[in-house]
């Protein structure tokens, strides 16, 4: 005798190691909390200490416009690098070959010293007539400071990654829609700024972000040239105490916390970008909040049992 859909008892799948797993990752997790709160070697009251300390947030300061100048200068001169890869032109498309090549194949550290170090090649620059007089000449070192020199170590580093980046995201486009545009006599400006760029962004963004992540964490590299960014000056400080481990936390404790802003930002910038591509966006994780806290089954209110 057939028996209704409706009459039919779905059996619940059970999974036993999940929930093993589960309890052993939860245990673990509180040891190391545990570790955490109880272990005299973390010394949690100098980290408070140091925390927020003038010096380190000085440091600080200096960590976030070395990103931030490395990422504007380095993205600004990689959108050209791209563009120069993907032209027509062969000069162009081997001169961002080589350079591409030749930064991502050096070192940051090398790159960093050597842009440090550049007086010692060129004592003056001149500004002028190629091969003819010069108009203005100065000082490299008045002019290539310590901070500079970085700056330049790090955009010129991040310009070639960022090129591939944008360079990738571009020709992911797919190219039935181009010629769609040029059919429609749509001008080229308004064909790369309204169709090409905001279907390439969709692309570029969660690379670009990365690298931007990179770049921040990178800055420490910087303390071999005794610049007083946030790791040099934590070094600095448990050199003089000998308080080793609060220090390095201290410094960890901020990477994390800058680094989850920029988690933030591109998670905003990419639910921008995902509406051309999407029926509905992402939901923030406060809506997502505000979702599962509607779905619960609440009583209402004067409802008694």
């Amino acid at each position: 005798m057939p028996v209704a859909a409706e009459e039919l008892t779905v059996a619940r799948t059970w999974h036993p190691w999940r929930w093993v797993i589960s309890a052993v990752t939860l245990v673990l997790a509180a040891q190391f909390v545990h570790g955490l709160a109880t272990n005299a070697g973390w010394d949690w009251g100098t980290f408070a200490e140091y925390f927020t300390a003038k010096s380190v947030m000085a440091a600080l300061w200096l960590t976030i416009q070395l990103t931030f100048w490395g990422t504007l200068i380095g993205f600004a001169f990689g959108i050209a690098l791209a563009a120069a890869r993907l032209s027509q032109n062969p000069v162009l498309q081997v001169i961002s070959w080589f350079y591409i090549w030749a930064f991502r194949s050096i070192p940051l550290i090398v790159q960093l010293l050597f842009w440090f170090n550049i007086a010692y090649l060129y004592q003056t620059l001149s500004l002028g007539i190629p091969f003819g007089p010069a108009f203005f000449t100065f000082n490299v070192n008045s002019v290539i400071s310590g901070s500079t020199a970085a700056i330049i170590g790090l955009a010129l580093h991040q310009a070639a990654y960022s090129a591939e980046i944008v360079r990738a995201g571009i020709i992911s486009v797919d190219q039935g829609q181009l010629e769609a545009a040029a059919a429609l006599g749509i001008p080229k400006r308004r064909e790369f700024f309204k169709i090409v760029l905001p279907q390439a962004m969709r692309g570029i963004l969660p690379n670009a972000a990365n690298e931007v992540i990179s770049l921040f964490k990178g800055t420490s590299i910087v303390s071999v040239m005794a610049i007083a960014e946030l790791f040099y000056q934590v070094q600095v400080i448990y050199g003089r105490s000998g308080r080793v481990v609060p220090m390095l936390m201290v410094a960890t404790v901020w990477y994390i916390i800058l680094t989850s802003l920029l988690s933030v930002v591109q998670f905003y910038v990419e639910r921008h970008y995902a509406k051309g591509a999407l029926r509905t966006v992402p939901l923030t994780p406060i809506q997502q909040i505000r979702t599962k806290v509607a779905a619960l089954p609440l009583s209402p209110r004067g409802a008694t049992r």
